[in-house]
């Protein structure tokens, strides 16, 4: 039996573990970024709609919570055909987080066949999460900066909250 998917498993276990540790610092985090990125790209967007972006960002942070929350990742690994629930989702992303997911899965893969011994699986998923960030964050900044748009400020404004503060600790 492989250990990659129960790898996997560890590895969104502990994302929401982290995540859930930090999610009032990335809640703080979240107006500043707002701000910055509107100085940068949306100079003279009403107030008004700064706010419904900033509600959007907070409701998206909720969902990327619950995204890797250990009951719902079980829940979408075990039942069905995983292959259809993970294609259903890319077809309603405004990313592509195709090619991230892959390289996920193939550093999964590597550390865990050169495991040797599975009761580490903490420390294993630890080296993933470092090897690999939190998914979907990199293909979420890189698509949005390729390509800014307001209907995507949302999920950037998480990726990148979420990713430096996974970065200090």
């Amino acid at each position: 039996m492989s250990l990659t998917p129960v790898l996997l498993k560890a590895y969104y276990e502990l994302l929401y573990d982290r995540l859930e540790s930090i999610l009032d610092p990335v809640r703080q985090r979240i107006p500043t970024l707002l701000h910055e990125e509107i100085q940068r790209r949306w100079a003279g967007l009403p107030p008004e709609k700064q706010q419904a972006y900033h509600e959007a960002a907070l409701a998206f942070l909720v969902e990327r919570l619950e995204m890797y929350n250990p009951i719902g990742v079980q829940y979408l690994f075990d039942r069905g055909d995983p292959r259809d629930a993970f294609e259903l989702e890319m077809s309603l992303n405004w990313y592509d987080p195709r090619p991230e997911y892959r390289r996920l899965v193939q550093t999964a893969h590597e550390i865990a066949s050169r495991a040797d011994n599975p009761d580490q699986l903490n420390i294993l998923a630890r080296e993933l999460l470092h090897a690999c960030d939190a998914y979907p964050d990199r293909s979420i900044i890189r698509a949005y900066e390729a390509d800014p748009a307001l209907n995507k400020l949302p999920d950037y404004l998480v990726a990148r909250a979420i990713e430096e503060f996974l970065a200090t600790g």
